[in-house]
């Protein structure tokens, strides 16, 4: 008999060993919050510098805003001023310079006018169109750090799921020989020793689920830091808890100044308001300026004796097409309700976004604490009873690894609430044009 308890004791110890050390793994995981924030946002910020200088799709916004600002010029400019040449009447049966005395060398300059007014609206357009650009381009950066962030904290996720699955594995696999032993001593079922192997056959499949989405999310954060795919990335041990101190009406209100595609579409507004008025003018003529020079030869019979002859004069377009003019403005009425509708939806939608991510992050920073401070240190509690109740024979394998399973559990989705309130976060960073960097303390993002 002696014998036969040294084969269950032995068991019996190396698995309250792995358990120890999953319970000094996870308070590991307590590091002073000072500490194991600064690792974490210090390599965070470095990988969001990162994207913001490599990031492929924001070096096309910023292009696209570059080229934007060089349009301007053109389109407060004049038109080129023409200069022409022309042999004016030459007879035909002898093109000679001295026959006729209207025959003569001519150079012509010519510039044109537009009515006053039209090129002022013209620049206006492009200024307000470049605008909307530079707004388009510093609403992509806010978007390009929520989501590297939104990478970070997701591959966070999976890396601390996957480090707790292979942790459960290994307990389970002491279940499997405490439970082999006690059945080989006739104290325990071969239906433990069954559900124990099922149990650990149910954790390696979810194992090498967690590690193919641990591998898209690495490959969608290091596409956005524009690396190859597969380029391996340390995620941190431990997240605090980044504390929002506005209220959501505050926010909503922030975002209306600080979100760079509000004044973006008022831009945009302003640009078709000054189409309007282009359209609005272009009922009145354009005016061309022009100035000749004539080079004569000396003619027998010319009163003017050969004299070089000068003119100058001005010509206007006859804006009689109305009806195509109308349209023009019409046009730009309908572009105008457009961006306003635009506008109003986006307000809408970031209001929306606001409220759906705020009520996201109270939730999840209300279950980080509930996880941490009540619900984990209780099913640790219940578990650990149950497996010294079971040393003893006074409890069902069957309820130990249903509280092995349960703890399990509670552990994946506390640190998923502590991913998803950073994420939460995050969005709500972009949504309102504001960084949380420190607790307590909001700052703008740098554009």
């Amino acid at each position: 008999m002696k014998l036969n308890r040294d084969w269950i004791i032995g068991p019996l110890v190396a698995l309250l060993m792995v358990l120890n050390s999953a319970q000094a793994m996870a308070r590991d995981n307590d590091l002073p919050q000072a500490i194991a924030a600064k690792n974490s946002s210090g390599q965070l910020s470095s990988l969001v510098a990162e994207a913001l200088t490599t990031n492929s799709a924001l070096k096309s916004a910023e292009a696209r805003w570059e080229m934007a600002k060089h349009q301007i010029i053109p389109a407060r400019s004049l038109d080129d001023p023409r200069l022409s040449f022309a042999l004016s009447n030459y007879p035909i049966d002898d093109p000679s310079g001295d026959v006729t005395p209207m025959t003569g060398k001519e150079i012509q300059l010519s510039q044109m006018f537009p009515f006053p007014g039209k090129l002022a609206a013209k620049e206006t357009m492009a200024e307000q169109q470049a605008i909307w650009y530079r707004g388009v381009y510093e609403d992509a950066r806010g978007q390009l750090v929520q989501q590297v962030k939104d990478a970070w904290y997701r591959l966070y996720f999976q890396q601390r799921a996957i480090d707790i699955t292979r942790q459960n594995i290994t307990l389970l696999k002491e279940f499997i020989r405490l439970t082999e032993t006690r059945y080989a001593v006739g104290t325990g079922l071969q239906q433990d020793v069954l559900k124990a192997q099922v149990e650990r056959s149910k954790q390696q499949d979810r194992l090498l689920n967690l590690q193919q989405q641990r591998t898209t999310v690495l490959a969608d954060l290091n596409q956005l830091l524009n690396r190859p795919t597969a380029t391996p990335l340390e995620t941190p041990e431990k997240l605090t808890l980044t504390l929002v101190d506005s209220s959501l009406h505050a926010l909503m209100d922030i975002s209306r100044t600080q979100r760079p595609l509000f004044s973006a579409y008022q831009a945009m507004i302003d640009r078709y308001q000054a189409q309007h008025k282009l359209a609005s003018l272009n009922h009145y003529p354009d005016f061309n300026l022009f100035a000749s020079y004539r080079q004569r030869e000396e003619v027998a019979g010319d009163p003017a004796e050969g004299s070089d002859f000068v003119s100058a004069g001005i010509s206007i377009n006859l804006p009689l097409w109305q009806g195509k003019r109308r349209a023009e403005v019409s046009e730009a009425d309908s572009a105008v309700r457009m961006a306003r509708s635009q506008l109003d939806a986006f307000r809408n939608r970031v209001d929306f976004v606001i409220a759906d991510q705020y009520a996201q992050m109270e939730k999840n920073r209300n279950l980080v604490d509930l996880f941490k401070a009540g619900i984990i240190p209780q099913v640790e509690q219940s578990f650990e009873a149950g497996l010294s109740a079971y040393q003893v024979g006074d409890a069902d394998f069957l309820n130990l690894l249903d509280s092995l399973t349960t703890l399990y559990r509670y552990q994946i989705d506390y640190h998923r609430a502590l991913s998803d309130h950073e994420r939460s976060v995050s969005k709500l960073e972009a949504t309102v044009g504001r960084v949380f960097a420190e607790v307590g303390q909001a700052t703008l993002i740098q554009q």
